[in-house]
């Protein structure tokens, strides 16, 4: 049975960061990613709190370290993954603030590309 499966497209800038993660946290990641694109909410993904609805985050615990993987399902027909991160919070559970003002920024500017 073939599945309606939509396409993960990549910024660029956020797969060359995804690439820098341990091989193992790549194969979760892009597993859930996969789940996802045939229309299934991974366990390890969530809303992303402070931004518009259909941007989500897969947080993954791999050794010692915590990978973030950010997506938006509402543009284009496509998954598209906007930001990928190892994070260094000091603050807790939060993604820091650097980081959700560069999601914005390119969340805007694919839009302007997609639009």
């Amino acid at each position: 049975m073939l599945r309606d499966t939509r396409e993960v497209a990549w910024i660029k800038a956020a797969q060359k960061d995804f690439s820098k993660f341990p091989v193992g946290a790549q194969e979760r990641i892009a597993t859930a990613l996969t789940n996802v694109a045939e229309g299934r909410m991974p366990d390890i993904a969530k809303p992303m709190k402070g931004l518009e609805a259909g941007v989500f985050e897969i947080a993954l615990r791999y050794g010692k370290d915590a990978y973030r993987t950010v997506y938006t399902v509402q543009l284009d027909d496509a998954i598209w993954v906007i930001h990928a991160f190892k994070k260094k919070s000091k603050t807790g559970i939060k993604t820091p603030k650097p980081e959700v003002d560069l999601i914005r920024t390119r969340l805007k500017r694919l839009k302007e590309i997609l639009t």
